[in-house]
């Protein structure tokens, strides 16, 4: 199942960066670029980093300058996720050009490639989380309170897993469509952003 698949993907992305556990570390691909797998590990890459930054910027004693400095390569990260998202959604398009649509077909609420991106996301938090209900230093009752919250993510993993699943069997069965919007994100653009736009003038 393409859940399973996927889950394995961020899992190991997410071990590897912990490895260096480096914002800065290059990523290293371990798959061909013209698989499924590649896309997925990238995406799970940017997401990795990215929760650092956040982790990063909320230090109550960074330099202003070295928050902006942040805040603008979590912009950046921010367009690289939304872009990632429709990679992933076009490799799903074209996997299901083929298929003939019913004409009771439904469209789902959000597209399989955000449906992966909210599961991209939990991977992180149940990793997170873990080494919470894990932490050696930390109290009984931060564990213990880490562990409940941490149960409720496994049950939400399978729940979404399962979701998931059930929407690309639907597509591939006609009894739902694929239509993907582009985000369409204005804040990073010069033409549409008039802080930006303004500036050029």
């Amino acid at each position: 199942m393409f859940s399973k698949l996927a889950y394995s993907v961020f899992e190991q992305s997410i071990q590897d960066y912990h490895k260096y556990d480096n914002v800065d570390q290059p990523i290293s691909n371990p798959y061909s670029n013209d698989t499924f797998e590649h896309l997925l590990y990238l995406k799970n890459w940017i997401d990795t980093v990215q929760w650092h930054f956040e982790d990063i910027i909320r230090d109550p004693n960074i330099d202003p300058v070295e928050a902006l400095k942040l805040k603008r390569r979590i912009d950046a990260s921010n367009q690289e996720r939304t872009d990632m998202v429709e990679f992933i959604d076009s490799f799903f398009l074209k996997k299901y050009s083929g298929v003939k649509v019913k004409d009771n077909a439904k469209i789902n609420s959000e597209s399989p490639a955000w449906a992966f991106d909210r599961l991209s996301i939990l991977a992180l938090k149940i990793y997170h989380m873990h080494e919470e209900a894990t932490r050696a230093d930390a109290t009984p009752e931060h564990r213990n309170a880490c562990q409940t919250k941490l149960n409720v993510l496994l049950e939400q993993r399978s729940d979404l897993s399962t979701a998931i699943d059930d929407l690309l069997t639907d597509i591939e069965n006609g009894d739902k469509f694929m239509k993907v919007y582009k985000q369409m994100k204005m804040y990073n653009d010069d033409d549409l952003n008039p802080i930006l736009y303004q500036n050029k003038k």
